[in-house]
């Protein structure tokens, strides 16, 4: 019978097949967060075009809820990668620039014809040249490790959470009148300039690493609290994250300048917190 049928001899010369190696599940749940967080970002658009304002705004929120979390989650479970890096920048563009700048001329600047659909490119360009500065500072060997404490101008979940104040003052009950179209146009303008700007604020993102002991159960009635307040409150809570960040921006400027005058003067440069990446890698930004 083997006469017949000789077993089976792959040629010597013929390239094996590849085996790709299993990716680790850790390198895919970040991922899993950061295209939610994008699902979320183009529901918003969806429903910014079917005139339903507060579900729009809802999801925007939502994912600048994961994308904070999906770049800790990677550090976690050191499931940080370049793609990973790339894949959230593309989805902050997205939910951070397009979904606004879509929703506030949807709700607001198409009282303005072609000028507020200009102002509306302006934001999402804003935000998108943003974000290309900011994968290029990743690069830079030479930044000292302190700045890394803050982002260079208003980063992009602050600026698309801050723009649609507006959209929260009227969910609330402010009559948002045929005037109310120039005054969304310049504030959009200025948070667009804010977001592209130099002013150095402060990340936050290497904040609670480590908790004193005797803070633990405070901050968890304090996180309880917070939860309650947002989830009976949310628009009232969203007034007062808006201006409550517009605000203290000067104080994370006044921080900055404190150290670069420490470090031109020779010593040194106390941080607040250990260094860590600008960007959230996480397979965020």
């Amino acid at each position: 019978m083997d006469d017949l049928f000789p077993p089976f001899a792959p040629d010597a010369n013929e390239p094996r097949p590849r085996r790709f190696k299993p990716v680790p599940f850790r390198m895919i749940a970040p991922n899993m967060i950061t295209l939610m967080a994008l699902c979320l970002g183009l529901t918003a658009i969806r429903l910014a075009f079917e005139g339903k304002f507060e579900p729009a705004v809802i999801a925007i929120v939502a994912a600048a809820f994961l994308d904070g979390i999906d770049g800790r989650v990677a550090r976690m479970l050191k499931g940080t990668s370049r793609f990973g890096a790339e894949l959230d920048s593309l989805a902050d563009f997205v939910n951070f620039g397009c979904a606004p700048a879509l929703i506030l001329y949807g709700f607001a600047l198409k009282e303005l014809r072609s000028l507020g659909w200009i102002v509306a490119l302006i934001f999402a360009i804003a935000m998108a040249l943003r974000l290309a500065r900011f994968n290029a500072m990743l690069d830079d060997p030479n930044r000292p490790a302190w700045k890394k404490d803050f982002f260079v101008g208003m980063p992009a979940p602050a600026g698309a959470l801050t723009a649609m104040l507006p959209l929260y003052l009227n969910f609330l009950g402010l009559p948002m009148e045929h005037w109310a179209a120039p005054v969304v146009l310049g504030y959009m303008l200025c948070i667009a300039l804010l977001v592209v700007s130099t002013v150095p604020t402060f990340s936050g993102k290497t904040m609670g690493k480590r908790v004193p002991r005797d803070w633990v159960l405070p901050i968890f009635l304090v996180v309880v609290a917070a939860f309650g307040l947002f989830i009976s409150y949310p628009f009232e809570a969203m007034v007062a994250l808006a201006v409550g960040y517009l605000v203290t921006m000067p104080i994370g400027a006044a921080q900055y300048r404190r150290r670069a005058k420490a470090e031109a003067r020779g010593g040194p440069v106390a941080a607040l917190t250990e260094p860590a990446p600008d960007r959230d890698p996480g397979v965020d930004i």
